[in-house]
């Protein structure tokens, strides 16, 4: 989840809307980056979620990072919230879920890098405190009624309007991880391509890093159930969003589609204001309830934005949010697998040539049988096996054309940080038919094993 934006004055003209994310627009040699992820904190020796506060805590882990690896502090109505190094920020998700948001970086090389470390640091605290991480697109065993809640205004108020427009919001916010890359765009025409190439192959996305098989401690009978829970969770905010695939679609209207999404909040002065179901329209017009006569700044729309959750989403760059959080290889594929359809103008073509003749009620079933199938799954003559070979083919070419080293030199492009995926391919195994190999097997139905054997 986001942080509270900033640095935005006053919304004067309806145009600054889109203006705002025009400006995200950047030559390709400034195009970069972003990676981010999520995953479980547990007691090593309960197995249980880790709670705010205590000798084995989430702020026991924000402290060491703060006190051992000079992460900044970021707080919260005086509580230790978040931190903040070189361009990137460590956050909890609402459930303790701890999340590095990664500074823009240049390649693939970088990225990964940071996760590494980022992991190595976090791994040296934990062993220190005996708590564990884990990488998986849900909590395989805790309940709704184990899960700790972090002190965050924002949190508060989503929690408590969830039960209002779907089933699954409190699971989505307390029981799921994810892995997602922000990449840039040049232009409202490239920005449009790769917003439908982003939207369209995000089911493929889902099916190589299906990671959730499990939920409240048995299979759940999908490869990942973290897609699953999104498709209840709010239909007026979540979704393949059929109108960006409609002629004329453009940051235009985003706006219109955002401005019709009811609001959360509004953040003034270190709190959250209570703005549930509420209108930017009638906010933009000064007749929000929540704040009778006042007028929004660019911070406020800033905000807004990160309240929209599709599956894939745009502000100043574009999100991909389809993947299940999961190993570290993986959280360095998923960067390589988009960067490699989206950042070549050729991979960016044949990607759209891929998936331009489909219809938006196929590109929401192949959404649906991501997630219950995994690579196995079928949808009106396409098999998600073979779509997933032609996606991972397409980016990989579009690696080798970027042909950015690393190692100094030694590795001459990203290429292989999608050997992750390239092995699913071969076996038709993704990490949750894994999982699910081992809880019918050597396991036998003890699903506490996952965490020793699958721990970071």
């Amino acid at each position: 989840m986001s942080i509270p934006q900033s640095g935005g004055g006053p919304i004067e003209r309806h145009e600054q809307l889109a203006e705002y994310l025009a400006d995200g627009c950047k030559p390709k040699q400034d195009w970069r980056i972003g990676t981010e992820h999520e995953k479980f904190g547990y007691c090593k020796e309960t197995l249980k979620p880790l709670p705010y506060e205590g000798e084995r805590s989430i702020l026991a882990v924000l402290e060491g990072l703060r006190d051992l690896h000079g992460w900044a502090p970021l707080e919260e109505g005086g509580k230790l919230i978040g931190l903040e190094k070189d361009g990137a920020n460590v956050s909890l998700e609402p459930g303790g879920q701890l999340e590095l948001s990664g500074a823009p970086l240049e390649t693939i090389h970088e990225t990964c890098d940071e996760v590494n470390a980022h992991l190595k640091d976090v791994k040296d605290i934990a062993d220190k405190i005996g708590v564990g991480f884990i990488g998986l697109g849900a909590a395989p065993i805790w309940t709704h009624e184990q899960m700790p809640v972090m002190p965050k205004g924002r949190y508060k108020l989503m929690t408590d309007y969830m039960d209002r427009v779907g089933t699954m919001g409190k699971t989505m916010m307390y029981r799921t991880c994810t892995v997602q890359v922000n990449l840039d765009f040049a232009s409202e025409a490239d920005m449009v391509q790769k917003l439908r190439v982003a939207l369209a192959l995000q089911p493929v996305a889902t099916a190589l890093f299906a990671n959730s098989p499990f939920f409240e401690g048995k299979p759940n009978g999908h490869k990942s159930w973290r897609s699953r829970v999104w498709r209840d969770l709010d239909p007026a905010r979540t979704g393949m969003l059929p109108f960006v695939f409609e002629d004329g679609f453009g940051f235009e209207a985003w706006v219109e589609y955002a401005l019709d999404v009811p609001m959360y909040f509004v953040y003034r002065d270190g709190r959250y204001i209570d703005a549930l179901g509420q209108s930017f329209r009638d906010f933009l017009k000064g007749e929000l309830p929540a704040l009778p006569g006042e007028t929004p700044t660019l911070s406020d729309w800033a905000d807004h934005l990160t309240t929209i959750f599709p599956e894939a989403r745009i502000k100043k760059f574009i999100e991909m949010r389809g993947a299940d959080g999961g190993p570290w290889r993986r959280l360095c594929a998923l960067p390589a697998f988009w960067v490699g359809l989206t950042y070549e103008q050729s991979a960016l073509d044949a990607a759209w040539d891929l998936v331009k003749g489909w219809d938006a009620e196929t590109r929401e079933a192949l959404r649906v049988a991501a997630s219950k199938d995994g690579l196995q799954a079928k949808v009106a003559g396409i098999d998600m096996h073979e779509l997933a070979r032609e996606a991972v083919s397409v980016a990989e070419a579009g690696l080798k054309a970027r042909a950015r080293p690393g190692a100094g030199g030694m590795v001459p492009d990203e290429t292989h940080f999608l050997n992750a995926l390239k092995d699913s391919l071969q076996s038709g195994k993704v990490p949750a038919d894994e999982l699910l190999e081992h809880y019918y097997g050597d396991w036998n139905g003890d699903l506490t094993r996952i965490y020793a054997e699958y721990s970071y």
